[in-house]
């Protein structure tokens, strides 16, 4: 199993979530603004509880790690960054990131990523992250170009959400050799 982690950034603390989280997770993963290009939605606490069973398991089964993303001052809950899709072997996996909107265009998300995909070549020994992004998102793909992802490709029409047909743009970010 893999070892919480705290991270900490100028502004912000990003620790493991816990089950005080479980209100703050339906906020964000059930507001219209947010799911809009989310792969998950929630309508009640009882399903979002789900979503924090999912994280402890990824975690525990180590598929993956993710964080809550905290304001230093205050410990204000802002959004949340992880991996899931964790491969050892192929030491690889899928970056993830929401918050809530009245953080969006702040660098939250900027500042955050650095140090968490840091410690994903470091300490989890990966390679390479991965992020897919609904092509239509056009702020995700600007905050992955920020912190140093690169456009790989588009899968056109790969997905249904709400009985559309979506297109995904990959985007990559390899280990560089002085980061090991």
């Amino acid at each position: 199993m893999f070892a919480s982690a705290t991270i900490h950034t100028d502004r912000f603390l990003l620790r493991q979530f816990c089950s005080d989280d479980l209100a703050f997770v339906f906020e964000g993963l059930s507001h219209p603004d947010v799911i809009h290009y989310y792969g998950v939605r929630y309508a009640s606490l009882e399903e979002t509880n789900e979503q924090l069973i999912w994280s402890n398991d990824l975690q525990k089964n180590e598929k993956g790690i993710w964080w809550v993303i905290c304001d230093k001052e205050n410990l204000d809950l802002l959004g949340a960054i992880g991996f899931n899709d964790l491969s050892k072997k192929d030491q690889k996996a899928e970056i993830g990131f929401w918050l809530l909107p009245e953080h969006w265009g702040k660098g939250i998300i900027t500042e955050a990523a650095n140090p968490v995909c840091d410690y994903a070549f470091k300490e989890l020994q990966l390679r390479k992250i991965e992020a897919m992004v609904e092509t239509e998102n056009d702020n995700s793909k600007k905050v992955l170009k920020k912190i140093g992802f690169d456009y790989q490709e588009t899968m056109e029409n790969c997905e249904i959400k709400n009985d559309k047909l979506i297109s995904l743009a990959i985007y990559i970010k390899l280990k560089r050799e002085d980061n090991s």
